[in-house]
């Protein structure tokens, strides 16, 4: 078994190194960033436990374990991260219902949780993380809008099939959905939740799911099966970078299952590029 110095539970007080460590990815630490620049990184106002792995003064990693257990770690520092993080995760039973973020971090974490924790129920180890800054290189797709609240009915059953669709379970298994369309509610009304909804139905559909001052990061991108091969996946999603980029954050990401030829064919011509790699391991 790897052995690893202890990480600890930071608290307000680390809050710049933790600041300091992110600003190192700023695409990459969104979901992260995101977390910590609206609530800080004290657990009574994070919501959840921020472990950190110091190196003298300097902070090296952290990871938050909360409903997704999200790793990072400075370049360099990612298997000392892995084994202090897995001790701490290990001690605390699972949590989580999936473990994401750079595949750098997660990989190595996942190696040491897995004798534990396993077996997982899928490990996607490879997803492209995609950014793009400047306009999209497609035009945009007109009648994609943010989503208003009177329209959130209408709205969660495309949102219920594209989590079924790419997660492989439904958001409804556990309390009946009501923590998923709570989820939903809080980005429509944040305006983070734009669609394209035609005569009641929804067309296309995609989420600004993570935001920091410096980058944003697309989730559930979705269109209805009987429109697909049209390209409103690819206009559909020109229009929320344009929107995202000039009302959100300057660079938008998103990142993708390796295998879907398709989809990354899409997001070429839109004008993303790989900055990085994500890996996910799902429950």
């Amino acid at each position: 078994m790897l052995r690893s110095v202890q990480a600890r539970v930071l608290d307000a007080d680390d809050e710049a190194a933790v600041r300091d460590l992110l600003a190192l990815d700023p695409v990459g630490t969104c979901m992260l960033a995101g977390r910590i620049e609206t609530h800080g990184t004290a657990v009574a106002t994070l919501g959840a436990p921020l472990w950190g792995l110091w190196s003298g003064s300097r902070l090296d990693a952290v990871c938050l374990a909360g409903a997704n257990l999200i790793p990072f770690a400075r370049p360099g520092a990612e298997r000392a991260a892995a084994g202090a993080f897995a001790d701490r995760a290990r001690r605390a039973g699972r949590r989580c219902s999936t473990i994401v973020g750079p595949a750098a971090a997660v990989l190595p974490l996942w190696e040491l949780l897995a004798p534990v924790w396993g077996p997982a129920r899928e490990v996607r180890a490879r997803q492209p993380l995609l950014a793009i800054e400047g306009p999209p290189a497609v035009p945009v797709e007109p009648r994609v809008r943010p989503v208003v609240p009177g329209e959130l009915d209408t709205l969660l059953p495309a949102a219920v099939a594209m989590f079924t669709e790419e997660v492989g379970v439904s958001p409804t298994r556990v309390d009946g959905g009501a923590a998923y369309r709570a989820r939903v509610a809080e980005l429509v009304r944040a305006g983070q939740s734009l669609a394209w909804i035609e005569d009641g139905q929804v067309l296309f559909k995609a989420d600004v799911g993570a935001v920091s001052r410096a980058a944003c990061q697309l989730q559930g991108v979705w269109v209805a099966p009987q429109f697909r091969g049209q390209g409103i996946g690819q206009r559909g999603t020109a229009a929320v970078v344009e929107y995202a980029r000039t009302a959100i954050a300057p660079v938008v990401s998103l990142y993708v299952n390796d295998y879907n030829r398709a989809a990354r064919a899409a997001y070429d011509r839109v004008g993303f590029r790989q900055v990085g790699t994500y890996s996910s391991v799902l429950f």
